[in-house]
């Protein structure tokens, strides 16, 4: 497919497979009509059939070249099913049209240091899972690691340690670099309500800006409702891209939270059901 794709991306011999459709013709003929030199169109038909797009039949002194449909019929395919995928994912194009409006949104106020204090997000979920299952993928590393990120990301370090005073970092990489939150832990009421904050550190380790996080558990008849207030203090000029992108990012690591939970006790559940 590769080499079809890489044949047909010059404009010349994308025009003579054009002109084959429509019947086969010889090398003069196929030269005059897209004003290429002999030879050069020699060439090109000869990439074309390397490719399998083009069959040359030799009638005497003349070289007669007619197009295969089955490769174009390939591509065809393949295109369309590029375009289905494309389409299926739309969303995740519009999460980064969306990011990036909201950063130039940000850019035109972000004119002074702690200019987005006290900005407030608020996030809510409904889980089918008992709150102890949830409060365990929030203080367990191993399980925190499993959706603490946003889906491009590699989580290297992480923690929430459940008592005052306890550690809370994030550390997590992608192609672009690495990424680096730390804080403490403040309330940790098990198994309904944990306080945490995060500061985002720069390259050199300095504060881009901190968040405060109170996670509340409540029980419902369907599972466990969760919901997440996120405040925002100590923010710089420079926070503008993870300020922008906080509410689009933990919406997605809360859904990569839920698909986790809802994973953990659909196993569990398994495990009882053939115990």
């Amino acid at each position: 497919m590769e080499q079809i794709a890489s044949a047909l991306g010059d404009g010349a011999r994308w025009r003579i497979v054009e002109l084959l459709t429509e019947r086969p013709r010889s090398v003069g003929e196929l030269a005059e009509l897209t004003g290429l030199r002999q030879p050069q169109t020699t060439k090109h038909l000869q990439t074309l059939a390397r490719a399998g797009l083009v069959t040359v039949f030799p009638l005497g002194q003349r070289r007669v070249y007619a197009v295969e449909t089955a490769p174009l019929k390939a591509l065809e395919r393949r295109l369309r099913e590029l375009a289905e995928t494309a389409e299926a994912h739309a969303g995740e194009r519009d999460v980064i049209a969306r990011y990036r409006a909201t950063i130039e949104a940000d850019s035109a106020v972000a004119d002074r240091e702690r200019w987005a204090d006290g900005r407030t997000f608020s996030f809510e979920r409904l889980l089918a899972a008992p709150r102890d299952v949830v409060w365990r993928h929030w203080v367990d590393s191993d399980l925190l690691a499993s959706w603490w990120a946003p889906p491009s990301m590699t989580v290297t370090d992480c923690a929430l340690e459940p008592r005052p005073g306890g550690r809370a970092v994030l550390d997590y990489r992608d192609a672009e670099g690495r990424y680096r939150s730390e804080g403490r832990v403040h309330t940790a009421k098990e198994p309904e309500h944990l306080v945490f904050d995060l500061s985002v550190l720069d390259a050199a380790g300095a504060i881009s800006f901190t968040g405060h996080y109170d996670l509340s558990l409540a029980a419902a008849p369907e599972g466990t409702r969760l919901r997440l207030v996120l405040r925002i203090t100590e923010t710089t000029v420079e926070a503008v891209p993870y300020i922008a992108g906080i509410e689009t990012g933990w919406g997605q690591v809360l859904d990569n939270f839920a698909e986790a939970v809802g994973a953990s006790q659909r196993t569990t559940d398994g495990k009882e059901r053939q115990s």
